[in-house]
């Protein structure tokens, strides 16, 4: 036969197979919007039979990655954490996450820069502290601190009325890391201020900066002596201040 056989009005061109049990319609759309062309390559092929038992389906994604249908992957919001990130050493308190191109994951714990503040502690009394003590005795004042690392510094500012009842008086800083049983002088010999008013008052600060040591707490406290048998004086009944301030190493 030669020349086009055509099927009209959206007909269909239907083989059978061998036995005529079963065929295959070729059929086109109801509408195109071009002619169109199927051309049989110059080889031998089998046109396979479409595999109705595996069809895919797309999964739903939950947990830190979400999806829905054929959407895109997300990760959910707040649910990045430490497990989560390619960072060369664990983590330690009070260590910021720092960029280190020579480290695998580039993203290093690191301490804080030298010279930053990490915590401010304040202590307060607003009571008239006196001693008649030749050795140095406790005058109550006083604050404890955390460090966040052994190799960070403690910056000691106390700031009060120093005083007497007329000859030499002598205040020290002491600190204790045992809980309060047993302080030990920050300034050595007769401490860190002497006042020789003659019964008067003096306003002052004493500050020194003082090497933390450790990572348990240690308390910081103003001790007062006298010498020639006449009063240590703290406070003049006004308000006595300590501050302690870390400072990264």
């Amino acid at each position: 036969m030669a020349g086009i056989i055509e099927v009209k009005d959206q007909g269909k061109l239907r083989i059978y197979d061998a036995d005529n049990s079963h065929y295959i319609d070729i059929v086109v759309p109801s509408s195109v919007t071009a002619n169109r062309t199927i051309t049989i390559p110059d080889a031998s092929f089998t046109v396979p039979q479409a595999d109705t038992n595996t069809v895919y389906t797309h999964p739903n994604h939950s947990g830190e990655v979400t999806s829905s249908a054929d959407g895109a992957t997300v990760i959910a919001d707040n649910i990045v954490d430490e497990a989560n990130l390619k960072v060369s050493n664990s983590a330690v308190n009070g260590y910021m996450l720092t960029a280190q191109s020579g480290n695998t994951g580039g993203l290093t714990w690191a301490e804080a820069g030298g010279g930053k503040i990490l915590q401010v502690v304040q202590g307060t009394d607003t009571n008239f502290r006196t001693t008649t003590s030749s050795s140095y005795a406790s005058l109550t004042l006083n604050a404890s601190i955390t460090p966040a690392s052994s190799s960070n510094k403690i910056l000691v500012i106390v700031a009060a009325a120093f005083g007497n009842s007329g000859g030499n008086a002598f205040f020290d800083i002491q600190k204790s890391t045992d809980g309060g049983s047993n302080y030990s002088s920050l300034g050595g010999g007769d401490g860190f201020g002497e006042r020789i008013d003659n019964a008067g008052f003096t306003p002052g600060a004493l500050m020194t900066l003082n090497g933390a040591g450790t990572t348990n707490a240690i308390n910081y406290k103003i001790f007062g002596k006298q010498s020639g048998g006449i009063t240590a004086k703290l406070g003049a009944g006004g308000y006595s201040v300590i501050m302690l301030l870390e400072v990264a190493a």
